[in-house]
Formats: C-alpha cells, structure tokens, sequence
C-alpha cells in the first residue's frame, strides 16, 4: 500500500529516455495537490529540458564554485569544496530539470501576538516555522513520490541555490515575489541508482506523549 512512498529515492544518474509530456503533466499535477497553508499554493514550476540551457545553468555553477575555490588558501578546504561540485551539476544529464519557485506568504497575526512595539527579533521568532516554503516542501515531495510511482526518479536539489540568482537571471523567469527554492531532475533511474542510505530506528525520530 504504501510502496509508492518506498520506492522514492535520490536519483543521480538517469538512462538515455525521455519524460513523455503526458507524464510529466501527471507529475507536475501531483505536485500542485501539495497542502498549502491559506490554500496560497506559492509555488510556480519552472521545466527546463533543453540540453544546451541545462549545461550552460551547470556551467553558471561551475564558475561559481571556481571562483569560490580561487579565494581558499587551505588545499584542504579547497578540495572539499570542489569535491561536491559533481553533487551539484549532476542534473544536467537528466531528461528535464524543474526549477521550483516560491512566492510571498504573509505572516500574520504577529500584531496581535506581539504587540505594536515587537522588535524584528521577536517577528522573525514568530515566523520561523516559514509556512511559505513549507508550501514548496510539500510541493516537492508530491513531485517526487508522483514520479517514483510512475517509474522516474528524481533528487531534490538545494545546494545549487548559492547560485540562484544567476540560475534565475538565466532562466528569464519572473513572477513578483518569486524566487528559487530548489529544483530536481526528472528522468528513468539507472538501476544502480534504486537504493538509499539506512533511515534512523524510529526510537530515536519519535516521541509519543500519552
């Protein structure tokens, strides 16, 4: 019953197959049926299946990443560094790449619970719990279950968001309040690829209070 939620796992490596529109609609779908706090659905998915523009968003990465790496004296941390590069750019040999982009979520209520005297401390406390990008959270967890289900794979990818703005610049998307939260590649896994890494004893995730 619940083997659509097992068979989710992170998707490095993809065959040479296209993703049918006819699927990718289905997936993406999925995704828009994500809970969404005040039903805002803040969320816009940006398709990018075009090899050129995937390498060239890879590139924009790299050279980031090299530029970064020119600035550290310490060979060691350096090579860390440039180590997760590949971590990083994998996406480019996938099928497509969504692009997922977050919009505006009010926070309210703090006026009431603050007071009119609340310092930006005491506000950015009261909307840690960031509702909005729960939204997208969810969202992208739809996607990927929704993909597993049909036979892709996917990963969700943060650690290129240290290149968002260029990322974002290059896509020419642009919708007021929206920025990029992640973005995953969409494509049929190599077989190798179906594992992932052993979860922790839920002893030691959960607490129950009787």
């Amino acid at each position: 019953m619940l083997d659509y939620i097992y068979n989710r796992h992170s998707i490095r490596k993809f065959q040479d197959k296209e993703v049918p529109m006819e699927d990718l609609k289905k997936i993406l779908k999925a995704a828009t049926q994500a809970p969404s706090g005040k039903n805002l659905q803040n969320w816009h998915f940006v398709v990018v299946k075009n090899k050129e523009k995937l390498n060239h968003i890879a590139k924009i990465i790299e050279d980031k990443v090299n530029t970064a790496a020119r600035k550290i004296k310490d060979e060691e941390k350096k090579s860390k560094l440039l180590s997760y590069l590949n971590f990083c750019t994998f996406f480019k040999a996938a099928p497509l790449t969504v692009f997922l982009f977050v919009g505006p979520y009010p926070i309210t209520g703090a006026e009431i619970f603050l007071g009119e005297n609340a310092t930006e401390k005491d506000i950015a406390a009261f909307s840690s719990h960031n509702p909005g990008i729960q939204n997208i959270g969810a969202a992208m967890e739809n996607l990927l279950l929704a993909a597993a289900s049909l036979g892709y794979g996917g990963c969700w990818m943060t650690g290129p968001m240290f290149a968002k703005a260029e990322i974002q610049e290059y896509l020419g998307f642009t919708k007021e309040g929206y920025s990029l939260a992640c973005m995953t590649p969409i494509g049929v896994p190599v077989e190798s690829e179906l594992h992932s890494p052993k979860r922790k004893p839920l002893e030691e995730v959960v607490t129950i209070i009787e």
